[in-house]
């Protein structure tokens, strides 16, 4: 396998892998000279896992899952919290040719039902906290064959598992356009959709945005508030650091600001990957640590846009750039992003090397500069479909390009910015409006915590903007307040005309706002 380095005006880098290619036997083999060097520790039990050990490990479960009789091409459901046994479990199942299938652990058993009969899994590998969720649907989904259990002891379980696989290294002749895991979409939008990748997938995302933008490096300690059953998270916490034989803390709970703040003065991560509300939270936190007891040299951001003002502040509490960027369950991993010492706040961003990206209008045209139209990415990580949803895989991916759902806007220097999802873009007096334009500028007010702004019409049936506005603790403002900071800031015309404030808002588990929730809940 080889990258080309070669400048991106002239020619995008290239990860050439071969055909015949198995993603998780490349990264575990990447790190065979490392036998003794951490590669995961457990922030709350304190468990580790050495290089060596999860090669083994990884090992010994592929084969028991073939002693088990599940087949390669068969899927595996992965309902776990971030421990040392999740890269063991996900690992070993591509290194037998299985396909597991990582699901969010937030989410009911309604949910989980879906995913169990979408995927037609044949095993599922569940956390004993999250076993409750599944107990109704033993014998009730018909391909569910096995049911074993993650952390602790007893019978059926990983560990179990681990412990009766051989310790003979086979690796499943697969090749790098073989079906090798699913994601299932965060739902900001509706049902969730299973997201095809492919066993090239990793490793592109790996060298062209952890090497190439990020800088990964083999002695940086990481930490994901972003968990590893998310694209972002899985990027973040098992592909880049695995690339490279950097050392991941996992945090198994929700990233609290206490959690999150604790593993950064403990661990001392030297790259922390957050979203803007956890930012938010954090910087909003009185117990927040001082820079001289961080280690931080740079973070990042993704789930939704960077509002400016959090950015800037965090850069000057703590000396680091957060590189904003977007990417998706669909492209895998970030596409558009700030670059280190480049970093323009309240911006996404050029195009990560690699990728090439277009603006696309209403009239199906190529936007010019300043103009707001659809982002549209070509990559070699996209997605190959959304697993029985013919009509929504051909929305989406176009050929060789991938429909994102976002409004941007390019400037003449190549930064894009961010303007809404397609679907909640607003037209006011005929004219768009990007709801988080004017959620920026609501957060720039001292006593804002977190907004979100959606369309609801008037009494003259016409849309105007609405806001739904958290407060920061102990802060108060008024409706006519906020109203006026806008208008001081923005076009008249993108005011808020109401005003709701909120304890907090509807969110998916990684952060990003579900508009759609309030839009239902104003009858919008």
């Amino acid at each position: 396998m080889r990258l080309s380095h070669a400048d991106h005006s002239a020619s995008p880098p290239r990860v050439e892998i071969p055909r015949d290619y198995n993603a998780a036997h490349d990264l575990l083999e990447r790190n065979a000279a490392r036998t003794g060097k951490l590669a995961f520790i457990d922030a709350v039990s304190g468990a580790r896992l050495t290089y060596g050990q999860l090669r083994e490990q990884a090992h010994r479960f592929a084969n028991a899952l073939r002693d088990m009789g599940i087949a390669p091409e068969s899927r595996v459901l992965v309902a776990m919290h971030d421990t040392v046994e999740w890269p063991v479990v996900f690992l070993g199942s591509i290194l037998a040719g299985v396909v597991p299938v990582a699901a969010n652990t937030l989410l009911t058993t309604q949910d989980f039902e879906f995913m169990l009969r979408d995927s037609r899994a044949q095993a599922l590998f569940v956390s004993r906290a999250l076993l409750p969720a599944f107990e109704s649907l033993v014998g009730k989904v018909d391909t569910l064959r096995h049911v074993v259990v993650a952390g602790g002891d007893g019978e059926h379980t990983v560990a179990t598992m681990v412990a009766a696989g051989s310790d003979r290294h086979s690796v499943a002749s697969t090749t790098s356009d073989d079906a090798c895991f699913w994601l299932y979409s965060s739902g900001s939008t509706g049902t969730p959709k299973g997201t095809v990748h492919l066993h090239s997938h990793l490793v592109q995302t790996a060298e062209l945005y952890g090497r190439g933008v990020l800088g990964i490096r083999e002695d940086d300690v990481v930490f994901s508030a972003a968990k590893l059953f998310f694209a972002y998270g899985l990027g973040n916490a098992l592909t880049f650091p695995m690339s490279v034989g950097a050392t991941t803390v996992l945090l198994p709970s929700r990233p609290t600001p206490a959690d999150v703040f604790r593993v950064l003065t403990q661990h001392k991560p030297t790259i922390f990957y957050g979203v803007p509300t956890l930012y938010a939270a954090l910087l909003a936190d009185a117990t927040r640590p001082k820079r001289a007891d961080v280690t931080m040299r740079v973070c990042t951001s993704a789930g939704e846009a960077l509002p400016a003002d959090i950015g800037k502040r965090w850069t000057a509490e703590y000396g680091c750039e957060i590189l904003d960027g977007i990417g998706s369950t669909e492209m895998l991993h970030i596409f558009l992003s700030n670059r280190r010492g480049e970093v323009r706040y309240g911006t996404t961003g050029k195009a990560v090397p690699g990728y090439d990206l277009r603006i696309v209008g209403d009239d199906g045209r190529e936007c010019g500069t300043g103009e707001i139209g659809e982002l549209q990415i070509k990559g070699p990580s996209a997605a190959l479909m959304y697993w029985n949803n013919r009509a929504k895989t051909k929305a989406t991916f176009c050929g060789e390009w991938t429909r994102s759902g976002d409004k941007y806007t390019r400037d003449a220097d190549g930064y894009y910015t961010y303007g809404g999802r397609s679907d909640d873009m607003l037209k006011v007096g005929g004219i768009y409006v990007s709801p988080f334009e004017v959620e920026a500028t609501l957060m720039t007010h001292s006593a804002v915590l977190e907004a979100a702004v959606i369309g609801v019409a008037d009494a003259d049936q016409l849309v105007k903007p609405k806001a739904y506005v958290v407060l920061k603790p102990g802060q108060s403002a008024s409706e006519a307040d906020l109203q006026q900071h806008v208008k001081s800031q923005l076009a008249p015309y993108k005011y808020p005309r109401w005003i709701a404030f909120v304890p907090e808002l509807p969110k998916t588990a990684t952060g990003k706002i579900q508009r759609f929730k309030l839009r239902a809940a104003s009858g919008a």
